[in-house]
Formats: structure tokens, sequence, C-alpha cells
């Protein structure tokens, strides 16, 4: 499939590749090799082994795939994790998540949770995020100092909170972020007004002509439920996605997240505007809030990516349970057993992901040239046996703990389950910590 290398810094022998393009496709006794941070090769085993390589890995029983991409999140609340459990939406952001952050937020809080958020996802093979969530410079650092790839929407509101005063000054300190990462090989920088309710006209309009200026990504939480449609349309005369339509919003760099409320005149509208959906499948009914009709999106040529959401509503951050949510929802919505198969899912979580992020050139499928952003799938065990089909394995059977070893642009962040650059034990201090001053009546 590619010329021989003569050397490379990696050689990888697992027993199948799952490359995501083209689609469904399952390589049994082929080998990839790992260069400067690339894949350098993807080729037949026997003639992979005629490489000098620095290092070599046998993993028989493996499935080596792309590292899954995050499209949708907040990591630092992974630090709220559990804290206000069975609430419906707006009553769980006013009533307990909103205090919450207005008392503890801060830039040791963001480093903090997004390092755990960061472990979190890495064990679960995630290998790129996108994260919505203040001091975005805090979370850029720490990605960038873990080795994490990510996608950051810095967020604008119309109101202040600990990290900026009003929409202005989030922009503001957005576009500094942006300039200050542009050289990044990890990190990437967008914009991220909250919502449509949260953000005004003018100010989304702003957002619209920066954007477009620059060309740089937007992403927004939008149709999240059926009654903020409903409010939208009462108070404006129009569904939200015609509004950010009419405001120059929507175009193929808007990542829209949630949309769980979808007419065919709004499918078609995204359709036409080559936006793309990202679906949060637990969080949405975690907390009630509506299913995304994943399956007419993707017949009529939209994009669909996937989200955990944070882990405050989720409740966890595995990619693999949300791609096998994403299926089974999918099916159950469409009474239609053969809605998004396995290989569907898996190319929401890779490839799709990629492309919603404006990144598919360089992540989200096993392909020479790419990053090398790759992890491997322990299938030996019980819970992954016996193996007719891998792809079907690794939708519905995997759960995330399967996860052996995890690369990003060539480097081992993940090792036979232990992370190289994170600390267990005194993250899970910090994260106690926060735990007894967000809620010290707790025991």
């Amino acid at each position: 499939m590619s010329a021989i290398p003569q050397t490379a810094d990696t050689l990888i022998h697992p027993g199948w590749i799952v490359p995501v393009v083209p689609r469904g496709a399952v390589l049994e006794g082929y080998s990839i090799a790992l260069t400067g941070g690339r894949i350098s090769a993807l080729l037949p085993s026997d003639q992979a082994r005629a490489i000098d390589a620095h290092r070599v890995l046998e993993l028989p029983g493996h499935a080596l795939m792309p590292g899954l991409v995050n499209a949708h999140g907040h990591a630092a609340m992974a630090l709220l994790r559990g804290y206000a459990d069975d609430q419906p939406l707006m009553p769980w952001l006013e009533d307990h998540i909103w205090p919450a952050e207005a008392a503890h937020v801060s830039a040791e809080f963001v480093r903090d949770g997004v390092e755990l958020a960061i472990a979190e996802m890495i064990r679960s093979g995630t290998t790129t995020f996108s994260d919505m969530y203040f001091f975005p410079d805090t979370c850029a650092e720490t990605a960038e100092r873990l080795g994490m790839r990510c996608q950051i929407t810095f967020p604008i509101l119309d109101f202040p909170t600990a990290w900026a005063r009003d929409a202005d000054e989030y922009i503001s300190k957005g576009l500094a972020l942006r300039d200050a990462v542009k050289h990044s090989d990890l990190v990437t920088v967008g914009f991220g007004p909250h919502a449509p309710y949260t953000v005004s006209e003018p100010n989304l309009v702003k957002v619209a002509t920066l954007a477009a200026e620059l060309d740089t990504p937007i992403q927004i939480h939008l149709h999240e439920t059926r009654g903020e449609v409903l409010l939208a349309v009462e108070q404006n005369g129009e569904r939200p996605l015609d509004t950010l339509n009419r405001l120059g919003l929507l175009g193929p760099r808007t990542q829209c997240v949630h949309m769980t409320d979808l007419g065919e005149q709004d499918i078609s509208l995204l359709a036409l505007s080559g936006a793309h959906v990202v679906h949060c499948p637990q969080s949405n009914m975690k907390l009630a809030s509506g299913a995304c009709p994943v399956a007419k999106l993707l017949d009529q040529g939209v994009n669909v990516a996937l989200g955990t959401d944070s882990a405050a509503s989720n409740n966890d951050l595995n990619l693999f349970g949300e791609l096998q949510a994403a299926a089974l929802l999918a099916k159950l919505a469409a009474e239609d057993a053969t809605a998004l198969p396995a290989a569907d899912a898996l190319a929401m979580a890779t490839i799709n992901g990629a492309r919603a992020l404006g990144l598919d050139d360089q992540i989200g499928s096993l392909e020479v040239g790419k990053q090398a952003d790759i992890i491997a799938i322990d299938l030996t065990q019980p819970e992954t046996q016996p193996h007719y089909h891998p792809l079907s394995l690794l939708a519905y059977a995997c759960n995330g703990s399967q996860v052996s070893h995890c690369w990003i642009a060539g480097e081992l962040l993940l090792e036979e389950r232990r992370l190289t650059r994170i600390d267990l034990p005194a993250l899970s201090a910090r994260a106690a910590h926060w735990r007894h001053r967000i809620d010290p009546k707790k025991k």
C-alpha cells in the first residue's frame, strides 16, 4: 500500500488494522511504521519486517485504529462529575452548575480539571478533543504540556464570568490566545459563542464577521431541546438555525452541537450550508434533552461527529461508550436495525470528528503521511471474543478499558494502560481536594 522505508522510529505488528478510510476496511497481516510523528508506511507484515526500526512492538490480538476525536466537551468540568445529577437541563445549569462555577472556577480549577479529563480520555482512546470553557489559555497550556491534541473554541457570552466581563472581552482574549498558539502542532483555536439564548444577535454578527475574515471554526450549542426552539420561535419568529443562517453564522466551518430538535427544513439547511453536527447522545439522554436524528442527517450528506459533552452531564468522557450509544439510539429512533452500522459509528468517532474540526487532512484515519494519532485495542479478553467481525467488536463490545496503547503525533502516551506523562496518584489527590472545596459537607 506504500513504499517501504528503510528505517522508522516505531514499527507495530498488530492482529488487525482498522484504517477507517476506506469505510469498513479491516487489514489483517499488516503493519504500520511511524517516523517523525507521522505514519510513514502501512504494508503487509512480511514486507514491514525488513524495516530497521528503533522500536518494534508485537501486538498480536490487538486492533490498531485512529485515535478517537471528541468533538465537543467542557474538559475542566470533570471536577463537577456527579455534582448535580438527575436534573433537567435548565435547572441543572441555573440552580447548580452555574453557581458552582461562579464560586470556584479559576485557572487552577481549569488546569486540574483538564488534566483529569485528559487522563480519562487517553485511557479510553481519545487523542483529540474540542473544548469550550473558561480560561482556555490554561487548557491550551495543559494540553501542550501533556502532549494532547485539541481544538479550543473560546467561550463567548453576554454576561460576566471569572474569565471575562462581556462579549468584547471574551473575543479579545480568545483572539490573543489564537495568536499565541498559531505555531502549535497540537492546539487550534476557534470561536465558541455559547448559544443563541446567551449571546445577542449583534455579538453573533461580530463572531460571524471575524470568523469569516480569519477563516476560523465556530462551535455553538444549538437546538439542544424542543423548549429552546419553541421559545426562540415565540420571541424571534424563527428557529435558532434560521437565525444563525440569517446572521451569516452558518457554513462549512460551523460546528452545531446537540441538534436534537430538527425538522426536514433544518436538515436541508444544514446540508446546503455544509455545517457540521456534533452529536452528544449520552448527555442528551441523561438530561432528557431529546435525540438527534443522525440517520436522517447522514442520509442527506450532513457530516455528523461525536462529543461527550462534559463529565458533569454524561458522566464520563469515554468515546467508545458514546459511539455505542449513538449506534443504538439511531436504530431505536429510526426503528431500523440497519441504521448507523458499526463502520459508520466508528467513522463518526474518528474521521467525521476530524472533518468537523477541519483536521481531516491530518488525523481521523490511518493513512501514510497523516499524524500518528493511533490507539491499540486489546481484543484477547473474554469480553471481546470470539473474533467474527473486528468492527462489531470495536463498536459494540469495547468499553474503552481495552485500550492498551495510545500514540499522539508518534509519542507513546499510554503504554500497557500506563500513562507516561501523568502522575495518577497526584492527580487523584488534587481531584479530591476540589471535591472538598466544592462540597465540604460530603464526607
